[in-house]
C-alpha cells in the first residue's frame, strides 16, 4: 500500500534530517578511514578518536523510532524500535560503559558497517522524498546488506563479547542481595541475554531485507522503490 505524502513541514524535516545524517556517517566513516590512514600511530584509541561522533549520530537515530510510531514514516514500528535501539545499547551500554569494549576488535567493524550502512539508507531516503532516488543507489540500498549487515552483527557481539569481562570483574551496574528493595539485577546476565537474543532475531531481520530486495528489485523496476517514503 503507497505510503501517505507527508506534508511540507514533515517532508522539509525529513529532508533536513537524512541529509544531516549523510553529512554525520561520512565524516564518520572519513574518521575511521583517516585513524588507520592518515593518522596511523596516533596514541588516541579509535573510540577516544571518533567516539563522539558515533555517540551524536548513532543516538539521534532513537528519532526514527518517533518517525515510525507517529506514522509520519511508513516503516514498521517494532522493526525499527529493535535495529535502532540494539546499536545505542552497544554504543552506551556497551562501549561507553566499558573500557574493555573501548578496545574491542568488533568495534571498527561495526563502525564500517554502521557508516557505510547509513550513507546510503539515508541518502536513499532523502532522495525518495523528492522522488530523485538513481537506480544505483536503490541497487545498492537493497544489495549492500548482505554483506554489511552480518560484519556489523558481527562487531556488536564482539564488542558485546569484550565488554562482559570488566562487568564480571567489577559487577558494575549489578545489584546484589540483600538489599532494602528485596531486588537483585546482574548487568552481566544481561548482556548475554541481549547477545542471545541476536540468535533468533537475527535471522528474520535478515530474510525480511532479502523479502525486501526482491519485492523492490525482483521486478527490474525502480518505481516501485522510488514510491515509498520512509524516514
Amino acid at each position: 500500500m503507497a505510503a501517505k505524502e507527508p506534508s511540507p513541514i514533515v517532508k522539509s524535516y525529513l529532508i533536513l534530517y537524512n541529509a544531516a545524517q549523510v553529512v554525520g556517517w561520512c565524516y564518520m566513516l572519513y574518521q575511521l578511514i583517516a585513524y588507520y590512514t592518515i593518522d596511523k600511530g596516533t596514541e588516541k584509541t579509535l573510540w577516544d578518536y571518533l567516539g563522539f561522533t558515533v555517540i551524536l549520530f548513532q543516538n539521534a537515530a532513537l528519532l526514527e523510532i518517533v518517525h515510525a510510531f507517529t506514522r509520519i514514516v511508513p516503516s514498521n514500528p517494532v522493526i525499527t524500535t529493535f535495529q535502532v535501539l540494539s546499536r545505542v545499547m552497544v554504543v552506551c551500554g556497551v562501549v561507553m560503559a566499558t573500557p574493555t569494549g573501548k578496545v574491542s576488535p568488533g568495534l571498527p567493524l561495526a563502525i564500517l558497517a554502521w557508516s557505510v550502512t547509513e550513507i546510503i539508507r539515508y541518502a536513499y531516503y532523502a532522495l525518495n522524498l523528492i522522488d530523485a532516488v538513481p537506480q544505483l543507489l536503490i541497487f545498492l540500498r537493497y544489495t549492500t546488506f548482505i554483506v554489511l549487515y552480518p560484519t556489523g552483527v558481527t562487531g556488536e557481539l564482539l564488542c558485546f563479547f569484550w565488554a562482559q569481562s570488566h562487568v564480571a570483574n567489577t559487577k558494575q551496574w549489578s545489584i546484589e542481595m540483600p538489599n532494602t528493595y528485596n531486588f537483585t539485577f546482574s548487568y552481566l546476565y544481561f548482556l548475554w541475554a541481549v547477545m542471545l537474543l541476536y540468535i533468533p532475531l537475527f535471522p528474520q531481520l535478515y530474510l525480511h531485507m532479502f523479502a525486501q530486495r526482491k519485492k523492490i528489485l525482483g521486478s527490474g523496476s525502480s518505481s516501485g522503490a522510488t514510491k515509498q517514503k520512509h524516514n
